[in-house]
């Protein structure tokens, strides 16, 4: 068993180990060490990062079997004595964004009578789920909430109840627990068992974000950011919305107005657009009038305003109708025949022109890579 140093002071940053064993793996070395403060990957908390010894760099931390694995650079004597540290800067990151966690859950939890049911600190965010759902009103409340705890600056319990103790206390817990069972609390706010690390009050965790609210499986996943991660996605999102500002030559407060009001003129704007490639395809479709079959090679298009112009040509010309917008060797088309059926045309153009779609008897659309003189042969080598 290695003895977990973690766990007495979460915020040692350096230690000194006797060397238990040193094997070499398929990515380094496996290092084993009487005592650590580098904690390991567990319970949706990623593992500490750092150094052992004066040249090996510690990628990765595993526990098995209560034995705790560092994963090495640089192979370590067997017996000696080594100097440790971690990366404390990740390691407190991942301590307020836990630590947030337990204080949003837990109030989550009582409130809306739920389970967490998923935890995980990601690169940029932290995922939680819920086997519940949840309104943004209710994210809002249980923001105002988390926040208002944290700013009370609250200090964490942690105790190891005895068997007595943990049958008659109400913690939350994802799976069925034996042996020694450690339980955090936040006095007021959550009493979980838990395996991770943690600030020492609530008031080092700065500020919780809850981000987003998405449907996942039967509940809910929320999206939150907390400390300094809460810091940088508020200025990022500061820095994003004076872009916008300026561009708008809005308010920052103003922004959201701003583009409701460039979306309904671009909607109106599109709907005259619209109107008038309606009626510049109608005059394009008299021009063949009853000359059956017809080829177009257009310039580049919406695929909707090439189905519609490939539409009413050929109910004016009465043939096949074929319709090609692009340009240099990259085409999107639209084929139409009511009298029929061109489902193994099709596949022969894709064949021959390298392009890729398909449809129904009378309607078939895609895209080809295929030159212009390329596309002009294949069809001067169709029946008439």
């Amino acid at each position: 068993m290695t003895e977990k140093l973690y766990y007495e002071d979460s915020f040692l940053k350096e230690f000194s180990a006797k060397v238990l064993s040193c094997e070499r793996v398929k990515n380094g070395w496996e290092v084993v060490l009487d005592r650590t403060a580098f904690y390991p990957e567990g319970g949706g908390q990623p593992a500490d990062h750092g150094f052992l010894g004066t040249a090996s760099i510690v990628m990765d931390t595993r526990e098995r079997g209560g034995v705790i694995y560092h994963t090495c650079t640089q192979p370590l004597e067997v017996g000696g004595t080594v100097n440790g540290g971690i990366d404390f800067k990740r390691r407190f990151d991942f301590m307020q964004q836990h630590s947030g966690e337990h204080i949003v859950s837990g109030i989550i939890c009582s409130q809306y009578h739920c389970d967490n049911v998923g935890f995980h600190i990601g690169h940029d965010l932290v995922t939680i789920d819920f086997n519940t759902e949840l309104t943004p009103e209710d994210l809002q409340k249980i923001e105002r909430q988390a926040n208002s705890y944290i700013w009370q600056d609250i200090p964490v319990e942690t105790s190891y109840p005895t068997p007595e103790e943990l049958e008659a206390l109400q913690y939350r817990s994802k799976k069925a627990l034996t042996g020694a069972v450690r339980i955090v609390t936040w006095p007021g706010a959550d009493c979980c068992a838990c395996c991770g690390t943690h600030v020492r009050s609530s008031g080092q965790i700065g500020i919780v974000k809850l981000i987003s609210c998405q449907k996942f499986r039967e509940g809910v996943r929320i999206e939150m950011t907390a400390g300094n991660r809460a810091l940088q996605w508020f200025n990022t999102a500061a820095q994003q919305n004076t872009k916008v500002s300026q561009m708008l030559s809005a308010k920052p407060a103003e922004t959201a107005a701003a583009v409701e009001r460039i979306q309904k003129e671009l909607y109106a704007l599109k709907g005259r657009v619209t109107a008038l490639e309606e009626q510049d395809f109608l005059r394009k479709a008299e021009q063949y009038s009853g000359k059956g079959d017809v080829l177009l090679l257009e310039g580049p298009m919406a695929a909707e305003s090439v189905r519609k112009l490939c539409t009413a040509v050929q109910s004016a010309a009465g043939g096949r109708c074929a319709v090609f917008s692009g340009g240099d060797e990259r085409f999107q088309y639209a084929v139409s025949d009511p009298a029929n059926d061109l489902r193994s045309f099709a596949k022969e153009l894709n064949a021959a022109l390298n392009g890729r779609g398909g449809g129904k008897p009378a309607f078939i659309q895609g895209s080809v890579q295929a030159n212009p003189e390329q596309i002009r042969r294949f069809f001067d080598g169709q029946p008439s």
